[in-house]
């Protein structure tokens, strides 16, 4: 830690505390940030009693009761349905047991030895059906290249084909359509070329084969494409959440899983069929279904729990009747992956940046507001929400059952980890360019002398795995920062060495700790400006609206 020290950006107390006239409207100047703050609730929320923040455990007790005290040590209303800081949100956790496999029958080698692809190393499967037992019975296997359907780019995968009762194998990622002028690259005007859009994301994958009324979904994992190593997908052997539904078999397949690159290599082979080709046919327009010749079969006994996880939500009143009933949102999941396998003898999945130093950052932002002379003209909401690594249930939940209607949202700010190697010239912006907030963050660094950027790896789908997603697929805009990549004082490629180091050595692992050497300077600075684009927003007169060419561009509410 170099330096601990409050960062005003050039500002004195007065300063700060003044209210300037600035665009015809009263807006105070950056708020003092607290550094040692910061890294005091990043060191609490990630230290080894909160035994890594997952949803129903003593974790979840310790972490919620911790930001609920914080936020009412600032003043801050509570804004729970029953007048506390807490919204119920009904869970339902299935553990599968790992003594399972997957067995390929059939193809060419029938006569030969059984595929039995090993739980965990080869294949790491789910149900997220609330079922003590869930079973594949010699389902047959459909190669269904990216399993897209995406009118707006005359591109169906399924040409409707029956699919019922199958086992479905995806692969991962958008279609990658080389660009008839220069086939070295991809194809701007589908599917977003090198970035990914969500028709690539595994979700998406999952979500149509239940449309397809498949009975499984097995998605073949490429490091490259996915985002991310296989060891990160064999974190997901352990209970997974999802929200709790009357429906027991909640919309989704029987068995949903990943099979790693090798063994999908070693059922392709059982097919007879070369993989490669069958990847390049998955390229074309007329591709269709390829039926494997192959039956898959696999059991999985589940150990089957409801809980009441919560989500934390206070606010600040806005101070114009007229207005007081709109609000903005700033939200970070309090969520981490709890007490998992053991990793140089840590078991504890402390998840310090992913995503502590988010919550407390939220916290430093909700005390610089409650501690303003004046208030904003809007409310300001403050939410930490459960189950981000589940697959966002936490917000997801929220959005479908708002406290305070999407309608009057003006705009969410989602904070996803936070800045720990020093102050830089940039700021990362994922899905720049969507809505008007980037107008205003971009005012905002140029106050600062800095500049805006888009995400350096939108291949990795970055604007589709954190909770701002809830809010942007129901038309609310929503502002996504990461942190900059240009660093001062530091070599022009440390930006991208930090994050490839992060995720290849910490992320969703036990090494995700407060570390010796972070540098929360520029973490200050990148919050002092979410502070003011949401405090802008509060006082501006208009919605901040989607640029017509925007992906989720909607109505909020919808």
């Amino acid at each position: 830690m170099r330096s601990t020290s409050v960062v005003f950006v050039g500002m004195t107390m007065a300063g700060v505390l003044a209210l300037a006239r600035l665009g015809g409207q009263s807006r105070p100047s950056f708020p003092p940030i607290d550094a040692a703050a910061l890294l005091a609730h990043t060191r609490t929320l990630s230290s080894a009693e909160f035994e890594g923040r997952a949803p129903g455990t003593k974790g979840e007790e310790r972490t919620v009761a911790y930001i609920a005290d914080e936020f009412k040590r600032y003043g801050l209303e509570p804004a729970g349905a029953d007048g506390s800081y807490f919204q119920r949100v009904p869970l339902v956790g299935i553990t599968p047991d790992p003594r399972t496999e997957l067995v390929v029958t059939g193809g060419p080698l029938a006569s030969g030895p059984l595929l039995r692809l090993a739980y965990r190393d080869d294949v790491v499967a789910w149900s997220k059906r609330m079922a003590d037992t869930v079973s594949l019975e010699k389902s047959q296997l459909v190669f269904v290249g990216y399993g897209v359907q995406a009118p707006e780019f005359q591109w169906d995968d399924y040409k409707g084909a029956d699919l019922k009762g199958k086992t479905l194998v995806f692969l991962i990622g958008d279609p990658p359509v080389p660009d008839p002028a220069d086939p070295a690259k991809l194809d701007p005007r589908v599917f977003g070329g090198s970035a990914m859009t969500y028709y690539g994301r595994w979700t998406y994958k999952l979500e149509m084969a239940a449309k397809m009324g498949a009975a499984g979904a097995l998605i073949v994992h490429e490091t490259a494409e996915a985002g991310y190593p296989f060891s990160v997908v064999q974190v997901k052997t352990g209970e997974q959440f999802d929200i709790a539904r009357p429906d027991r078999n909640m919309g989704r397949v029987a068995v949903e899983g990943w099979l790693s690159f090798d063994a999908a290599g070693r059922l392709f082979a059982r097919t007879g069929k070369d993989f490669g080709e069958m990847k390049r046919a998955a390229l074309r327009r007329d591709f269709r279904p390829v039926p494997l010749g192959l039956s898959a079969s696999m059991t999985l006994k589940n150990s089957v729990r409801t809980i009441d996880s919560r989500n934390v939500v206070a606010k600040l009143a806005g101070s114009d009747p007229k207005v007081r009933d709109e609000c903005v949102l700033y939200s970070a999941h309090w969520d981490a992956f709890g007490i998992g396998a053991p990793l140089n003898g840590d078991r504890v999945y402390h998840g310090a940046v992913d995503n502590g130093v988010a919550v407390a950052g939220l916290l430093e932002i909700a005390r610089a507001y409650a501690q303003m002379p004046v208030r904003p003209r809007r409310t300001l909401v403050f939410l930490s929400v459960t189950a981000e690594e589940q697959l966002m249930l936490g917000s997801e939940y929220y959005a479908a059952n708002p406290l305070f209607p999407l309608a009057r949202t003006l705009a969410v700010v989602n904070l996803e980890m936070l800045n720990v190697h020093g102050r830089t010239r940039d700021l990362t912006v994922v899905g720049l360019g969507a809505s008007d907030l980037d107008d205003i963050a971009r005012e905002v660094a140029a106050e600062q002398g800095r500049r805006l950027k888009p995400d350096p790896e939108p291949e990795r789908g970055m604007y589709y795995r954190s909770d701002h997603f809830s809010f942007v697929r129901r038309g609310v805009p929503a502002f996504e920062p990461d942190h900059g990549d240009d660093f001062i004082g530091r070599p022009a490629d440390y930006g991208l060495q930090v994050r490839k180091d992060f995720f290849n050595n910490a992320y969703h692992k036990p090494t995700d700790t407060v570390r010796p050497d972070w540098d929360l300077s520029g973490g200050v600075e990148d919050l002092q400006l979410y502070w003011m684009v949401g405090y802008r927003v509060a006082q501006g007169d208009k919605y901040p609206q989607w640029k017509p060419e925007a992906e989720f561009a909607m109505p909020r509410g919808r």
